[in-house]
């Protein structure tokens, strides 16, 4: 009995083994810890200062922008934005590739009753510490009328600057901006998708082949392709309070969420196969042989996903170690 015993507790630590998460490199969730910020809204993963996510508060807390370390939850540096009128609804923020914040100011909780809205855009501080910064303000408006939006997000090659639109007359939408943001006259917006989703935040990976946007309670994948996004399915979201805010890690395999309330957490989810933006399916350490990231699927994430080799390996432990057992048990009896 006690080889048996001993056989046993060799399967339990096999298979407690097995079962290791394989993604170890996927950065952990923190909780947003300023009681400054009850009410985050936008997040983008900084390019200059990596482990810190941009964030600001909705509604009309005042011209600030936080910067917020992701493995303390600590707020490291409040930027004052200088040089801009009071704002109403501030929803959105992102990186351009000229190392610019861009700050949407777009919602329109009033069911699109401003006939503009404004975009900020100042560069992302060299030093993290508290200091004002100007600002440029640019006027918004949309070709098909006034939108409540919620996500801005700034193409990393290009430099162009997206808008999607809540659901609203018939549904949600994806509108381009002018190729470059004039100051001082009115930049118009114009649709060039239907979004069926009820958005309220969005992101470009860093290389700009995916485009993400997300909803309170799900999100999306777009391959972006000419300019125009191509739907490749659902993505995981997790559970959040009032799901808000997401943006892509630095190294494009995971999307970080973020949700509006006192102590919100800010949590990761992986991407795997067509998810994936193709700087990372390219990357040989995604062990992904054809190059193309979706190992022979769909490409579509979760859907036709082949099981997880932790899985497996796990599987194949426990085979052998109940073998293990039945050919100990059988000694004993002989005995």
């Amino acid at each position: 009995m006690r080889s048996l015993l001993c056989a046993a507790g060799a399967a339990g630590i096999l298979w407690s083994a097995s079962m290791v998460p394989a993604a170890a490199d996927e950065p952990d969730a923190f909780t947003i810890g300023d009681p400054r910020i009850t009410e985050s809204s936008g997040l983008a993963a900084s390019r200059a200062h990596p482990g810190i996510y941009w964030t600001h508060n909705d509604s009309d807390d005042g011209p600030y922008l936080y910067a917020v370390d992701g493995r303390s939850g600590r707020t490291v540096a409040r930027i004052t934005l200088r040089g801009i009128g009071s704002p109403r609804d501030v929803e959105a923020i992102s990186i351009g590739p000229d190392g610019n914040l861009y700050v949407g100011d777009i919602g329109d909780n009033l069911g699109g009753s401003w006939d503009h809205v404004w975009i900020y855009r100042l560069p992302e501080p060299k030093t993290l510490r508290d200091a004002t910064v100007t600002a440029t303000q640019f006027s918004v408006k949309y070709a098909d009328g006034p939108r409540d939006a919620e996500a801005l997000m700034v193409h990393p090659k290009t430099g162009r600057v997206y808008i999607a639109s809540k659901k609203q007359d018939g549904g949600g939408a994806l509108y381009e901006g002018p190729r470059r943001l004039t100051a001082g006259a009115t930049n118009t917006f114009r649709k060039v998708a239907p979004i069926d989703l009820w958005v309220t935040d969005g992101a470009f990976s860093p290389d700009g082949s995916r485009l993400a946007l997300r909803s309170y309670f799900g999100a999306r994948m777009y391959r972006w392709q000419d300019g125009r996004p191509k739907d490749l399915g659902s993505v995981g979201v997790p559970v959040q309070q009032q799901g808000e805010s997401v943006t892509f890690t630095p190294d494009g395999r995971t999307l970080m969420y973020g949700s509006e309330g006192a102590d919100s957490e800010v949590k990761p989810v992986g991407l795997s196969d067509g998810q994936l933006p193709d700087s990372a399916k390219d990357d040989p350490a995604n062990g992904d042989g054809d190059g193309d990231g979706t190992n022979g699927r769909d490409g579509k994430g979760s859907s036709g996903k082949d099981l997880d080799p932790s899985f497996i390996k796990g599987a194949m432990v426990l085979a052998l170690a109940t073998a293990l057992v039945v050919w100990v048990r059988r000694l004993l009896r002989r005995r």
